[in-house]
């Protein structure tokens, strides 16, 4: 056990656990949307991404290790389990496309990428608010949360849906099939963030 894990009760092990997952998918969330803003750097921003991905399997790794030890948790096993592999898809899926992004060369500004992950910002943070209120299981909190990532998914839906029109009015074959990548990418980074509402609105209303 490590010093940070003996002056920690381990109930609260988890809590702390889940809000280190959120700050780096938040973290991410805002290094994504920075990067489309400064083209220039985005070579640089692709390591630092990685770096954050990385840092993000390792609290997985944590959370699984400690569930694995624990016969006693704060919330259910498998609901803990659950809400880290499921956030940390959205860090995956950030880290994919800021790599698909910079692979495939998009050095013109494209306002669709850049509408999406100001979505996405806005998501990731208001998960990451409802994440600091789990522990409390304030279920009022956590539901505005939640609304305000559903509306954003349903703004991002809109997006995506336009951004295929638009698309498919192009010429060039090869930029169709790349565009529409990136776009299902990121569409599916909204999706992601709402179903890590919906299981945390879950695990509250199991522990209310």
């Amino acid at each position: 056990m490590s010093f940070k894990e003996w002056i920690i009760p381990q109930d609260k092990i988890f809590y702390t656990l889940l809000e280190e997952q959120s700050e780096l998918v938040l973290k991410a969330a805002e290094l994504f949307k920075e990067m489309l803003n400064h083209p220039e750097q985005f070579s640089e921003n692709v390591k630092k991404m990685s770096l954050l991905e990385h840092e993000g399997d390792e609290i997985v790794h944590k959370m699984i290790h400690k569930l694995h030890k624990s016969f006693i948790t704060p919330i259910d096993q498998e609901d803990l389990s659950k809400l880290t592999s499921l956030y940390d898809d959205v860090l995956d899926y950030i880290d994919s496309v800021t790599n698909r992004i910079f692979l495939f060369q998009i050095k013109q500004r494209d306002e669709v990428i850049i509408k999406f992950a100001e979505i996405i910002e806005k998501q990731v943070r208001e998960v990451n608010e409802a994440l600091k209120q789990i522990c409390k299981m304030k279920k009022d909190e956590i539901e505005k949360s939640f609304k305000k990532v559903h509306s954003l998914e349903n703004v991002a839906d809109d997006l995506h849906d336009d951004s295929m029109v638009a698309l498919f009015k192009e010429k060039d074959p090869i930029k169709i099939i790349i565009m529409k990548e990136i776009y299902d990418f990121l569409e599916g980074i909204t999706d992601k963030c709402e179903d890590v509402c919906l299981v945390i609105q879950d695990i509250v209303l199991k522990n209310a």
